[in-house]
């Protein structure tokens, strides 16, 4: 009876474990993972890539901030409220988007603040002088930027740029400033509004008196209208049209010299080209330098360390603004030019300013510091 019951246990243990196993029972641990790896169902894409950061959820309740180099109603500020009106139904989240003047040396100031003081979470994007990677370019010590770092979102337009003088001056055409002085205003030194004329001094030996230390644009055309100075130079073409065209049909301004580097279809043809007072190779070259800037007449930027992704949310939404009726039927009742171009054009833009030789860098200082 006792080994029955033996017997009995030892049946009713091998039923438990079912049948006996073949082959595949004596497999290595190795051999057994990977039966199970076949086993398990294949992982999609979408399960082992990580989501890319949501860009919506970032900026959903957020405000953007447009900070404007400049003071109120003058070009880049009109330029960048029209854009701001628009920019935000653009941006994944819909945030609200705002303005912000920040004047100061020809929008160096806020130029410097874009770059080491502002949120880089893609929050604050800025428009500034576009002539100032030339300051960069001539190891200016006021611009403690690097051009390159920042993320460029795209510009407005590309410009032409003008000299004006009062009708009731003594300077009717440009050549008279190679012997007659006229006294005219700059918000900055190396802005375009005082960068200009400095070159021109310095090259073609013309005699701007220069009278610096303007806020804005604005504030420069209101000292020209009170008498207090004689004209402007580097007055973009897209300006005077928006803010000033009365200047131009009252007759109050005389238009001497077009700084592109092509003339302007709605400028009249008997302005001259600064390409044309280029009496060297070497002149030509250093124009050419100078101003290639206008190709990105109202640029826009967001400082360096803003996440990729935002960034191109960022381009993307100031593209898809470029092209929006809305925004482009406002742009046109303001009168603003548009020829928009992309932050990876600017990029690129900017990336052959600093192709510049040295020995043309070299020069450039010595001549905008009169030696």
């Amino acid at each position: 009876m006792r080994v029955f019951a033996i017997l009995t246990s030892a049946l009713l243990v091998l039923a438990a474990c079912g049948p006996a196993a073949g082959p595949a029972a004596s497999a290595s641990p190795t051999a057994r993972a990977s039966a199970a790896a076949s086993a398990a169902p294949a992982a999609t894409p979408a399960a082992t890539t990580a989501a890319p950061p949501d860009v919506a959820a970032f900026y959903r309740g957020k405000t953007v901030t447009v900070l404007i180099g400049y003071d109120a109603g003058g070009g880049y500020d009109t330029y960048a409220r029209t854009l701001a009106a628009h920019l935000g139904k653009q941006i994944p989240g819909t945030p609200t988007v705002i303005v912000q003047n920040m004047p100061g040396a020809g929008s160096i100031l806020s130029a410097n603040h874009l770059f080491s003081a502002a949120p880089k979470d893609g929050t604050m994007i800025g428009t500034f002088g576009r002539g100032l990677p030339y300051t960069e370019l001539m190891a200016q010590p006021e611009a403690k930027f690097k051009s390159a770092e920042f993320n460029w979102i795209g510009s407005m337009n590309d410009e032409v740029s003008i000299c004006i003088a009062r009708t009731d001056s003594p300077i009717k055409k440009f050549d008279d400033l190679l012997t007659t002085p006229l006294k005219i205003g700059a918000t900055g030194p190396d802005d375009d509004t005082g960068f200009f004329p400095r070159f021109l001094n310095g090259l073609l030996g013309t005699k701007f008196q220069l009278v610096t230390g303007y806020k804005g644009g604005n504030d420069v055309n209101l000292a020209l209208e009170r008498g207090e100075i004689q004209g402007r130079c580097g007055f973009s073409w897209s300006s005077i049209v928006s803010t000033k065209p009365q200047w131009l049909k009252d007759k109050f301004v005389t238009i001497l010299v077009q700084m592109s580097l092509a003339k302007h279809p709605d400028i009249p043809k008997d302005v001259p080209l600064i390409m044309d007072y280029a009496k060297t190779d070497e002149q030509r070259q250093l124009f050419e330098v100078i101003f290639s800037r206008q190709t990105m007449g109202r640029p826009f930027t967001a400082p360096p360390g803003v996440p990729a992704e935002r960034v191109a949310a960022l381009r993307t939404a100031f593209d898809k603004t470029m092209a929006d009726p809305a925004f482009k039927a406002d742009a046109d009742k303001a009168k603003q030019e548009l020829n928009p171009k992309s932050g990876a054009d600017i990029q690129k833009i900017i990336a052959k300013i600093f192709t510049t030789p040295q020995a043309q860098r070299d020069k450039l200082k010595q001549i905008i510091e009169g030696k």
